[in-house]
């Protein structure tokens, strides 16, 4: 059984790793084999087949429904009902509108929507609204996060921002979660309501920025979301409970205790699955323990393996595109890694061994998961998770819950909720000196070798004391420290385009040396620099650069900058005009100089008028092959430009202005005499960036346009005179090609 059950699990997730998904004629044909080999009794093979055939097939249904290239960015009046918990942020309101229903054909039944100043939903509610819908989309980068294959995940076919809407029936029963959190949150917690949300019903909109950062660099985030940990717990403390009552002679003799000890943990963990809206390692936690206490009842021991699978197919079976989401490869690989850590033990340990044998395992054994899924390492995390694992799973969760439960006695439930938040309160200032100094480590990506070596050398740490040549984990882990590098040749200089949506943000690497042109926007909160460009240059393998040099001060440009500073630590900072909250020198017109035979060269209007034209112009040249970085300069400035002499022809031209109307002007395209045009700009964006006119003068010059809209981030090699290569050219099935 356990051979077929693997094997089911293995074509499950099988299809997570498929290009694109194969033809309806092809899945006929997979179906046929499946029956074949059931009639064969080669159940592996039928096991695997099918678990294959209803991935791919629950996953075509889903991409099916996704909104047509045609209707991209169209407003459709449409009517449906909110689901899951609306998050309300500053100005904006954010949602998910499921059941949709429209008079156009083709509307998605399912939508992730946003509405700009808009009035205070609930969940279960029905509304009736104009919206403009767009394909699902998002930023696509070398080892960035994968906002497509997020949304497919959630079963989302489009996302949208709302212009008008109307209200047109209640909350109604199916808002009781939404009506829980906004209870939790009129609660004084000591000033951490959100936090106590978060744990209770899985809200984490309520956490900040600031929040999120000791989390992340903590590795504590799953503490503070409801994860598996908190179901399991939540069952075994109330299985003890009636277990301690029936060993103390106080349980009801007519009542046998262990049925009874079950049935409870089980309704207890299946009533926080549901507060917690029943994400993946929810899912799985709450098949782990009924499985558990099922066989428990039946006085049958029931292994590791076996509840590992089926929780593992049952998660799958009900929801093939969990496979799509960190938190299925994170939640799993944890509960394996700790059996194998425990598994051949002799003796017993006390609780404060098994603990940190238990974050150690962890630790080790997640490096090559959290490496393959492009997430920080938090080298704090170990020791962290040793104060907080315990603080929140015998304090804070427990108090939460019961206040929770008792806020209908006055003043008791409010009472123990404020201790709820005391308590979280002290374990964010104590994560937040831990953290100090520590911040999520990002390792660079690694080739495939070097990660088997990695992931072989950490599951070795992680087995039984004893097994031979254990130790020899702590060397196959050296590729994480020393990773392997490519160096670019003498004289070429590497160059990736960022997808940052509105804003800019460019790597230039030589050799040697690394430059950034550009930090990404900042929009409030919002901050991708800290969200998109640093840890895409990390998993790039840029741990500092040598100079960070921001064309001008607007936030699309430099917003990211503070973020950018603060992690890779640049050697020194140029910008084309002063900013605000970071110290940087001026961009001097001539100034140039040379890294590893490559030549740069900066110029700036000297009688700037705004911020624009205040932008820092970069040039670069390897090989013979010049690539002109020009920020947000308009057709004045570009005249100016040309005025001077300065030498603009190259090969390749960044678009001034994203390809604002104002800019790109006939003069500068004809004096740049460039082969390749580049476009750095957020997808149905407010401007209308780039403007049709500024395309028909690119296109009637021959230029090829690269637009990260369109391509994600675009990478070219200055010095080989070969063609650009966009991110999105890596295929993947759940991708807008």
């Amino acid at each position: 059984m356990l051979m077929q059950l693997a094997a089911l699990g293995a074509g499950l997730v099988s299809m997570r790793f498929l290009p694109q998904l194969p033809p309806s004629e092809v899945l006929f044909g997979l179906g046929v084999v499946v029956l074949l080999m059931l009639a064969l009794r080669r159940y592996v093979l039928a096991a695997f087949g099918f678990g294959l055939l209803w991935a791919c097939l629950s996953t075509q249904a889903v991409l099916d429904d996704r909104l047509s290239a045609d209707d991209d960015g169209r407003t459709f009046w449409l009517e449906g009902r909110v689901i899951g918990l609306p998050e309300h942020g500053a100005g904006v309101v954010r949602f998910e509108l499921r059941d949709v229903r429209s008079r156009h054909a083709g509307v998605p039944a399912r939508l992730r929507l946003a509405w700009y100043g808009g009035p205070e939903l609930k969940a279960g509610e029905r509304w009736r609204l104009a919206a403009r819908l767009k394909q699902p989309s998002g930023l696509v980068n070398p080892h960035g996060f994968d906002y497509e294959a997020w949304l497919l995940a959630r079963r989302i076919a489009a996302t949208g921002t709302v212009k008008a809407g109307e209200r047109v029936a209640p909350a109604g029963p199916a808002g009781w979660r939404d009506e829980v959190r906004h209870r939790l949150l009129a609660v004084r917690a000591h000033g951490r309501e959100g936090a106590v949300a978060a744990l209770v019903v899985g809200d984490d909109s309520g956490l900040s920025e600031a929040d999120w950062r000791i989390l992340r660099d903590t590795g504590t985030v799953h503490l503070l979301v409801i994860s598996g940990q908190h179901v399991s717990m939540l069952a075994g403390w109330l299985f003890f409970l009636i277990w301690a009552l029936a060993r103390r002679g106080w349980w009801p003799a007519r009542l046998p205790w262990l049925p009874a000890a079950s049935l409870t943990a089980l309704v207890g963990a299946l009533a926080y699955g549901a507060l917690a809206g029943f994400d993946v390692p929810v899912i799985r936690a709450c098949l782990m323990v009924a499985l558990v206490l099922l066989w428990r009842m039946w006085f049958r021991h029931l292994g590791v393996r076996l509840p590992i699978l089926l929780a593992f197919d049952g998660v799958l079976l009900l929801d093939p595109l969990a496979s799509l989401q960190a938190g299925f490869w994170l939640s799993f690989g944890a509960v394996v890694l700790l059996a194998l850590a425990f598994a051949g033990r002799l003796g017993r340990w006390s609780a404060g061994v098994t603990l940190v044998r238990a974050q150690l395992a962890v630790t080790l054994g997640l490096l090559p998961l959290l490496l393959a899924l492009a997430l920080p390492v938090s080298i704090s995390g170990p020791l962290a998770n040793l104060i907080a694992v315990p603080w929140v799973g015998l304090a804070s969760v427990p108090l939460a819950l019961l206040g929770t439960l008792l806020l209908p006695v006055p003043g008791l439930g409010e009472g123990l909720l404020w201790l709820a938040g005391l308590s979280l309160d002290l374990l964010f200032d104590l994560l937040g000196w831990i953290a100090t100094g520590q911040d999520a480590w990002m390792p660079a990506a690694l080739p495939v070798w070097a990660w088997l070596l990695v992931a072989a050398g950490a599951l070795l740490l992680v087995m039984p004391a004893g097994l031979p040549a254990r130790a020899l984990g702590l060397v196959m882990l050296l590729p994480l420290f020393f990773p392997p590098v490519t160096a670019l040749d003498h004289g070429h200089a590497e160059v990736w385009m960022l997808d940052v949506g509105q804003g800019m943000a460019v790597l230039v690497r030589t050799q040697n040396h690394a430059l950034l042109y550009d930090a990404g926007p900042r929009f409030g909160d919002f901050d991708l620099g800290e969200r998109v460009v640093v840890p895409t240059l990390r998993g790039l393998g840029v741990t500092r650069l040598d100079g960070l040099l921001l064309s001008h001060a607007d936030q699309d440009h430099a917003g990211g900058a503070i973020a950018v500073n603060r992690a890779l630590r640049p050697r020194w900072v140029i910008s084309g005009e002063p900013l605000r909250d970071l110290a940087s020198e001026p961009c001097q017109r001539g100034e140039q100089w040379q890294w590893d035979g490559v030549e740069f060269a900066l110029w700036r209007d000297a009688s700037p008028r705004d911020g624009n034209q205040a932008s820092c112009v970069l040039r670069v040249e390897a090989g013979g092959e010049r690539l002109l970085l020009t920020g947000d300069i308009d057709a004045q400035v570009e005249r100016r430009l040309l005025a001077s002499r300065w030498p603009v022809e190259a090969e390749w031209l960044l678009l001034p202005h994203h390809g604002s109307r104002t800019s790109s002007s006939a003069i500068l395209l004809d004096g740049v005499k460039a082969q390749h045009a580049l476009v750095s700009r957020g997808r149905h964006n407010t401007f209308g960036h780039p403007h049709p006119d500024v395309l028909r003068r690119v296109q009637t010059r021959g230029m090829g346009v690269h637009d990260t809209a369109e391509l994600g981030a675009v990478r070219l090699v200055l010095g080989t005179f070969q063609p650009a290569f966009g991110q999105r050219g890596a295929r993947r099935f759940w991708r807008r090609n």
